[in-house]
């Protein structure tokens, strides 16, 4: 690490020195996790205290904590890899009939390509592959096997799609389904990632989809447990909060016309930490017709770690518009609200409409689509 990045580092620690509150922050979560993944003890968020948050006193009566709640659960992401942004490959018509004169040809591309894979020769492999594939375009092994180089190159996404060229062809595919699986397992989709590497193994097991089992199954054990604590402790919350609502209903329109009042922050990535705030912050941006983009993340993924300096960024470039930023672990109830499968994902909202949306840490189609709809409104 060079002397100017050092002393970035050194900085930034003299800061969490004298104020330990900043370790609290939601974009730092992933270093709070880190650190008492080694042991440290992170001092309670002192403005929490001092303002006499209900929701900590709450906890207190009731034994749950906070540091439960929004705990960070403790993957093993080793091998996960940048989601490659690349132009889809070639793909060829599926349906189009194939000549025995093609068929052989493509054979013949297809043994090139293994000889360059033999050599190390990958990009030489993929474009052999591809000839192949032009040559005889619904054969599914050719597509699995370009995945299969496509893996060996660290571009998971570029294999997605060939496994799954390969699995609209011949949907009994072992080699598309294990394929695709270890892909998703090198974007950190855990649980995507054991559901096909299970059907795998049922078709046709190997060592390696064994061994890709033996690091994805805990991780995917881990989420689904992650989620169905979180879905009862959610739960007993938004339960307490609705009859804290019931019996405070003056408090509670004190609230909303003091968030009205900050629902925008030009050129910033806002925070939503409750069903109610969300409702707030999507009306005061309707009344004043303004585009809303809606960014729902976890700590836990890695995929969001990368997408989310974009999110930044597009924030500060488009400031009229409205960025919101929701944990789905934090707000439960408002990721069930938006059907929120995987994460991240991004809606586009108009006048309290979704008009479009981006699953995936995407960045060139979340910055071509922010063009399309700024441009529109």
């Amino acid at each position: 690490m060079d002397a100017s990045k050092l002393g970035k580092l050194k900085e930034f620690v003299d800061q969490c020195k004298s104020d330990p509150s900043i370790l609290h922050s939601p974009s730092l979560g992933f270093f709070k996790s880190y650190l008492q993944s080694l042991g440290a003890r992170i001092p309670p968020d002192s403005k929490s205290e001092m303002f006499g948050d209900e929701e900590d006193v709450e906890s207190k009566k009731t034994g749950m904590k906070d540091d439960i709640v929004e705990s960070d659960v403790e993957l093993d992401d080793s091998d996960v890899v940048q989601p490659d942004n690349d132009p889809p490959q070639k793909m060829g018509d599926f349906l189009a009939e194939v000549t025995e004169e093609n068929r052989d040809a493509a054979q013949i591309s297809k043994s090139q390509a293994m000889d360059a894979i033999s050599e190390g020769k990958l990009d030489e492999a993929i474009d052999s592959l591809t000839e192949a594939i032009m040559l005889n375009p619904s054969s599914a092994i050719l597509y699995a096997t370009r995945a299969t180089v496509f893996l060996k190159l660290n571009k998971p996404n570029a294999a997605i799609r060939d496994a799954e060229a390969a699995l609209q062809i011949n949907a009994d595919s072992a080699k598309g389904y294990k394929v695709r699986g270890i892909a998703r397992a090198k974007l950190g989709l855990w649980e995507a990632a054991a559901s096909d590497l299970h059907v795998a193994a049922k078709l046709d097991y190997d060592e390696e989809i064994g061994s890709v089992l033996k690091k994805v199954e805990p991780n995917a054990r881990k989420l689904e447990e992650h989620r169905k604590k979180y879905e009862r402790l959610q739960k007993e919350r938004k339960e307490r909060r609705e009859r804290k609502m019931e019996n405070s209903a003056e408090t509670k329109t004190s609230v909303h016309e003091a968030t009205r009042t900050q629902a925008f922050q030009d050129g910033k990535v806002i925070g939503v930490h409750s069903a109610t705030e969300m409702e707030s912050k999507l009306t005061a941006a309707s009344k004043a017709s303004r585009l809303v983009i809606l960014y729902f993340t976890a700590a836990w993924c890695g995929p969001c770690r990368y997408i989310s300096p974009v999110f930044t960024d597009l924030a500060s470039k488009y400031p009229r518009d409205v960025f919101l930023k929701i944990d789905i672990d934090e707000v439960s109830d408002v990721a069930a609200h938006w059907n929120i499968s995987s994460v991240p994902t991004f809606f586009f909202v108009k006048n309290g409409k979704e008009i479009d949306k981006v699953v995936g840490a995407d960045k060139s189609s979340l910055q071509r689509k922010m063009e399309q709809y700024c441009s529109g409104f």
